[in-house]
């Protein structure tokens, strides 16, 4: 695993020792950075369902400004802090290990938030935490332009819409999705 482009290309990335996490393949990775960005101008990431940290470690070295990493299991939180390290990018990450949800709940309530970029990759049997993009849209906390990434199962059925963000791209990768929401 690595950064696949901008000011961190090339950076290995560690990954998760287990199989509590299942991360982005760079193939995948740079599939989705090509579609969206692929580099950007400023801008928030949330990456909701962290793991290493690889989704929004990307959106940084492509040029967010600023990135919010949730991730509850240790494992994966404790790689996710040496990736962040290893990348320098302490001072413009806020990192919560705590449960979705509840990071959610979190967000909606403070004000200095407006989403940009918004990754979400729980684990698999787990499709309830796509309400969470309900949650975040209808409490106003993606920006206008924001774009919504799901990564998810073959087996899972997103809706055509969160809100006035609507599904622009789908795309399969073998058993994964990646669909895109933009408004």
């Amino acid at each position: 695993m690595r950064v696949v482009a901008g000011e961190r290309k090339g950076m290995p990335l560690k990954a998760v020792v287990g199989t509590t996490t299942r991360p982005t393949t760079d193939k995948v990775k740079e599939s989705i950075f090509n579609m969206i960005g692929p580099f950007f101008d400023g801008g928030l990431a949330v990456d909701l369902f962290a793991g290493s940290g690889g989704l929004g470690i990307e959106a940084l070295s492509r040029g967010a400004e600023k990135a919010i990493f949730v991730e509850k299991d240790g494992k994966a939180f404790a790689t996710l802090q040496e990736n962040i390290k290893k990348c320098r990018y302490e001072t413009i990450t806020e990192l919560f290990r705590t449960d979705a949800t509840r990071a959610v709940k979190g967000l909606l309530k403070r004000e200095d938030i407006q989403i940009d970029y918004l990754f979400m990759d729980p684990p698999y049997m787990k499709f309830n935490y796509y309400e969470l993009v309900e949650q975040l849209v209808t409490g106003g906390k993606l920006s206008n332009n924001a774009i919504i990434v799901c990564e998810h199962s073959t087996d899972v059925d997103l809706p055509d819409a969160y809100g006035e963000y609507t599904l622009k791209r789908k795309e399969t990768y073998g058993s994964s999705i990646i669909s895109i929401y933009t408004i």
